[in-house]
């Protein structure tokens, strides 16, 4: 019985798990900080539960920084069309989404991406239902 008992409660705890993984938008972003900034694209992370792109920008100061952009899950993307390499390294883009609630966090949420020839990615929904259409050559 001990023995039911334990494997129950492992599984429970493997079912549970995952929940708890994904965060809502305000625990991590403070929405009263928009932010708008061009620049190029350094490195894309296609991992889940979201993809993340680095852009690369230069600051009024001449400082360069790089935002940790957030976007949806690949799956999610993966089914609206967009691939891999949808962005390309070096490309230029406008980006527009919300700081952390950390002001040491370069991360970027709720995020819209332009590329130079117009195409939208992320939507503004971090990748989900609000997305943008895939590109037509796609």
């Amino acid at each position: 019985m001990k023995r039911v008992l334990s494997a129950a409660f492992v599984l429970g705890l493997a079912a549970v798990a995952p929940m708890g993984a994904h965060h809502s938008i305000s625990a991590e972003f403070d929405l009263s900080k928009p932010v708008k900034f061009s620049g190029t694209i350094k490195k894309v992370e296609w991992t889940n539960p979201h993809i993340y792109t680095h852009v690369e920008v230069k600051e009024p100061d001449g400082k360069t920084v790089v935002y940790r952009v957030e976007g949806g899950a690949p799956n999610t993307l993966f089914r609206q069309g967009w691939r891999k390499d949808t962005l390309k390294i070096g490309e230029g883009v406008s980006v527009s989404g919300i700081r952390a609630k950390n002001p040491e966090s370069m991360n970027i949420g709720q995020a819209t991406i332009l590329t130079a020839d117009g195409k939208r990615v992320f939507g503004g929904g971090g990748g989900g239902a609000a997305a943008a259409a895939p590109p037509a050559n796609q």
